[in-house]
């Protein structure tokens, strides 16, 4: 069985920074491609960055890419999203997922095979 379990959401104020972690279970992280989503309420889930676990290559959505750094540890199995000059419209449910088969540039397909539930991230102003 594979879970993915996200942590490190929480409450921020506008400028303020949060790291997000991403644990994979039952699953190794090697070869595989995880991505950072999120969505806020009445709108639609959008990608906002991706990783592929052998090489590193990374991929971000074009409103974080100068703000959130996406990384992994293999060792831990786990990726990390780092937020940054974080804004109020950043508030979302962040999830992370998985996939053994796609890239970074499939972010915006959204069809990763394993999903978690989410951590909220609030940011006030």
């Amino acid at each position: 069985q594979v879970y993915l379990m996200e942590s490190g959401g929480g409450s921020v104020e506008a400028g303020g920074s949060l790291r997000l972690s991403c644990v994979l279970s039952g699953y190794t992280i090697r070869g595989n491609c995880v991505g950072w989503f999120r969505q806020a309420p009445g709108k639609k889930r959008e990608g906002v960055a991706a990783i592929y676990t052998v090489d590193g290559n990374t991929n971000y959505g074009g409103s974080v890419k100068d703000r959130f750094t996406i990384s992994r540890d293999n060792v831990k199995n786990t990726v990390y999203l780092q937020m940054n000059s974080l804004k109020p419209e950043d508030t979302a449910m962040y999830y992370c997922a998985a996939d053994p088969f796609l890239q970074p540039s499939d972010l915006t397909t959204m069809h990763f095979t394993y999903w978690g539930q989410g951590t909220q991230v609030t940011v006030s102003s």
